[in-house]
């Protein structure tokens, strides 16, 4: 049962028990006053069935949002950061609460719920509003009225890896047959029958004498690899012949999962292996996580990583989350997409777009340069000859490729501030969706703090030209009229 919540109200009336009151520049006070809760309260009341009356009220969007928004700032676990909002009354306004309460307002394991619930499509919203309104706010762009294309919009793409062990195909096999004999132990144990022979001390025996090898060989790898794909095959077939008297139901929810899984696994390793390849579509390289796909990015300090690939695009500082997939993909594909959603964002087209060298293909020129957008990278083909009528308009390219090469470094710095500040350089949630909400929740903070900042900075600005003001006040009555430096008096200066 969903029960909406009302309006908060101000800072000013939240009761502390031990006396005072909040103070009206805190960080969380302030973020809790940007934050448009009750816009997206009717996409999230759709989780929850209108009908039933039955169980405990749920809990509303602010707490579930604003629970995520504090462990995503605070880097916490979700214990920790449930002690942390028990403990700290600004994080308890920042929840919507009208009092300091004493104890847990709910239970860590919530966490994931709040995680399944606003990981589809609420977070890229609440991300699209928030940054949409304080570009428009920031940069004034309501405010140019001259026709054409404007502004400026970076693209790129990157992967956010799961926590996952490095995968190979030795230790993939010895995980998957140990899987497998615990579900033959299960079977036999709930319905009292004789267990088929495993060999399963042989089997560990023989993994353990190659994988602990410090120099291994291509062709011992390859025998190694062999013998566990055969002891994979024994166990499967004693598990066909045991499902002839023995239903699976006996079986667990994740232990019928991982039997799933292990039967594709094998598929796929056993035709790597017969046809002496090493790669494969759909290739699995985690059975608790099947959906996770190697990214190969080319990278010196990781050539291959395993999680999600992510493409954003920033507009003036803001990020916006354009593409989330476990499937490698080649990234030029979303600039169309994303120009369009530029131009439903703010209503025009951008200027310029400026990206990676992979995004200049043939097609997506071709569409820019239909749109009047200069879309940024070294021109194709082979280098025109320096001459002298052309050596003005050589050294503008050149100039331009250098400038919008250095521009586009801010997407880069965007990636590494959300893996290295934020949680995006390691996703620890398991499920596809708890990914999702994870990586969304990261962009969605990064573009909260820099409204933050740019609040601050405004206020400092407004404050030091109040003071620039009243220091050249002083100077033009107190040195300007007065050559020699000597003061007004006082009765002088009040006239």
């Amino acid at each position: 049962m969903y029960q909406f919540r009302h309006n908060q109200e101000g800072f000013e009336n939240f009761i502390l028990p031990f006396g005072g009151r909040l103070r009206s520049d805190n960080r969380w006070v302030v973020l809790a006053k940007l934050i448009p809760w009750g816009e997206f309260e009717g996409s999230y009341c759709e989780h929850f069935s209108k009908r039933s009356r039955r169980g405990a009220p749920s809990m509303s969007l602010r707490i579930a949002l604003g629970s995520l928004i504090i462990q995503e700032k605070l880097g916490t676990s979700d214990e920790e950061t449930l002690l942390h909002i028990t403990e700290n009354p600004y994080l308890q306004y920042f929840l919507g609460y009208e009092s300091l309460i004493d104890k847990a307002p709910f239970d860590s394991s919530m966490f994931v719920h709040f995680r399944k619930r606003l990981g589809k499509d609420i977070l890229r919203e609440v991300n699209e509003a928030m940054a949409t309104r304080a570009t428009k706010m920031i940069v004034n762009k309501d405010k140019d009225d001259s026709d054409g294309n404007k502004g400026t919009l970076k693209v790129d793409a990157t992967c956010a890896p799961s926590d996952i062990k490095y995968p190979t195909d030795l230790n993939l096999l010895n995980e998957s047959r140990d899987k497998l004999e615990k579900i033959i132990d299960t079977l036999c144990y709930k319905n009292d029958v004789k267990k088929p022979r495993t060999y399963r001390k042989k089997a560990r025996k023989v993994y353990l004498s190659t994988a602990k090898k410090r120099n291994m060989q291509k062709s011992q790898m390859r025998k190694a690899i062999g013998k566990q794909l055969r002891f994979l095959r024994r166990n499967m077939k004693s598990i066909r012949r045991l499902c002839g008297t023995i239903s699976l139901t006996k079986l667990s929810t994740k232990e019928y999962k991982d039997l799933l899984v292990v039967s594709e696994l094998y598929r796929q390793q056993n035709f790597m292996y017969r046809n002496n390849v090493h790669s494969v579509e759909d290739r699995i390289v985690s059975i608790s996580q099947p959906h996770i796909r190697p990214i190969v990015r080319g990278k010196s300090k990781a050539k291959t990583e395993f999680g999600a690939k992510v493409s954003i695009s920033v507009v003036d500082g803001f990020t916006y989350l354009d593409r989330f997939s476990f499937d490698s993909y080649n990234e030029s594909v979303d600039l169309k997409e994303q120009v369009e959603t530029y131009h439903k964002r703010f209503g025009f087209y951008p200027e310029a777009v400026q990206c990676d060298q992979i995004y200049r293909s043939r097609e997506n020129i071709n569409y820019c340069k239909n749109l009047d957008i200069r879309l940024s990278g070294r021109p194709l083909g082979r280098p025109k000859v320096k001459t002298a009528e052309n050596a003005i308009e050589l050294k503008k390219i050149k100039g331009t490729v250098k400038k919008d090469a250095v521009e586009r470094i801010e997407v880069e710095r965007k990636f590494g501030l959300a893996k290295r500040r934020y949680s995006m350089g390691l996703v620890m949630e398991k499920l596809p969706l708890t990914a999702l909400a994870a990586v969304s929740l990261t962009i969605l903070v990064m573009n909260l703090d820099k409204i933050l900042r740019w609040i601050f900075l405004s206020l400092l600005s407004f404050f030091w030209i109040l003071v620039s003001s009243v220091l050249n006040h002083l100077k033009r009555h107190y040195f300007d009229d007065n050559p020699h430096g000597k003061f007004k008096p006082v009765a002088s200066l009040a006239a």
